[in-house]
């Protein structure tokens, strides 16, 4: 009661506590798979479901070893290399070329911007299959099916349309006239954007570039499409694993990106709240 006025009609305060009971059962609808794969994760058995040990909280019910052959199997670690290699690689050049674009668009005498940008983030709206499809066609053309730079600006190219509007949702608040104003004291361009605009806009930037971390790191489609056997990507293997053996490694894997899901959501939220901060909006 305390978050609803004094004066609230019975109307309003069921309605009140209706739309936080369909909020807390949609959230618990997204949620609870994937809570559910934590514990498993630590089923001493080489099963996907509950054992009766478990459910009777036995100790020994209960084990590591699903981990332990996760940092021990060499088919695991070099599908954990080869993401954390392609991963970062794509995030830069998403980063650098999303940037750019941004920035370019956000100017108001450049052409067809609309039509730019649509084209731009059409790779969030295509469905990936046909993405990747059609990636595997043009690089296979030209000689880049099946190594890692191919990966690489494929990852690359969904990733950008992230960076695009993550920092273009920062340009809104941004004074062009501090442009102008360092333009009037003698700075170039260069200058300009690396004393000025990035400062700013860099809350925006690394919110853009870990989306398309998270983008790349996740991804298998693609990989599947454009890659070979020596591009094997931890999704990948996790695929293979359900595909050809049923591993509960998988679980081990899938508790480890969650959690790294759930620490790179905590750092996007403390940027957007910097980025409230320096545009001097009080963060909710």
């Amino acid at each position: 009661m305390s978050s609803l006025p004094p004066y609230a009609s019975a109307g309003q305060i069921a309605w009140h506590y209706t739309f936080r009971t369909i909020c807390a059962l949609i959230f618990f609808f997204l949620i609870f798979p994937i809570i559910t794969i934590i514990p498993l994760s630590f089923n001493a058995e080489n099963f996907f479901t509950f054992t009766p040990a478990m459910l009777a909280l036995d100790p020994d019910g209960y084990s590591t070893k699903h981990y332990m052959d996760f940092f021990t199997n060499p088919d695991w670690q070099q599908a954990l290399r080869n993401s954390f290699i392609i991963a970062p690689a794509a995030t830069l050049i998403a980063t650098v070329l999303g940037t750019l674009a941004a920035i370019g668009l956000s100017q108001n005498h450049v052409p067809f911007r609309s039509t730019i940008m649509a084209i731009l983030i059409s790779p969030m709206i295509v469905p990936l299959i046909i993405s990747a499809a059609g990636m595997y066609f043009f690089y296979s053309r030209i000689g880049l099916q099946g190594t890692y730079w191919g990966v690489v600006l494929a990852h690359a190219a969904l990733g950008t349309p992230f960076v695009i509007i993550t920092v273009t949702a920062t340009l809104v608040g941004f004074d062009q006239s501090l442009v102008r104003a360092s333009a009037s004291m003698g700075a170039g361009p260069i200058r300009t954007f690396f004393k000025v605009q990035m400062p700013l806009i860099l809350p925006g930037v690394v919110s853009g570039a870990l989306f398309a971390f998270i983008t790349s790191f996740d991804e298998v489609v693609v990989v599947l499409f454009l890659g070979s056997a020596g591009q094997k990507t931890l999704p990948w293997q996790m695929f293979t694993g359900l595909r050809e053996q049923i591993s509960p490694t998988i679980l081990a894997v899938a508790s480890i990106m969650v959690l790294l899901s759930i620490i790179l959501l905590s750092v996007l939220e403390l940027l957007r709240r910097r980025s409230e901060r320096l545009r001097g909006v009080t963060p909710a």
